[in-house]
């Protein structure tokens, strides 16, 4: 099984420019650079979407998202807290009897 192949940030908007023009299309572009016609799609939503913070590289993460696994890790940490303080508060209620 082969590798997975990656594109930089260069790459991809050199793709997008050339379909954004207007005289190509996203077939042709594909073609021309030897990938799939899915994959350029990809690369114009994404483009379409985030602007200047699309393809932000291997490994690093958009400022929303990196926010989003904050918050997420976040109510992770405090749902774990809640569930030692129930099964503390229960232990302590018994001991009261």
């Amino acid at each position: 099984m082969g590798r997975r192949k990656s594109y930089d940030k260069e790459f991809k908007l050199e793709a997008i420019k050339l379909v954004a023009e207007g005289s190509r299309t996203i077939s042709s572009v594909a073609r021309e650079l030897d990938i799939s016609k899915s994959t350029v799609s990809i690369w114009v939503k994404e483009h379409e979407e985030h602007k200047e913070l699309a393809f932000p590289g291997k490994g690093n993460l958009r400022p929303e998202d990196a926010e989003l696994r904050m918050l997420k890790r976040k109510v992770f940490d405090l749902e774990e807290e809640n569930a030692i303080l129930k099964k503390a508060t229960a232990i302590f209620a018994k001991h009261q009897k």
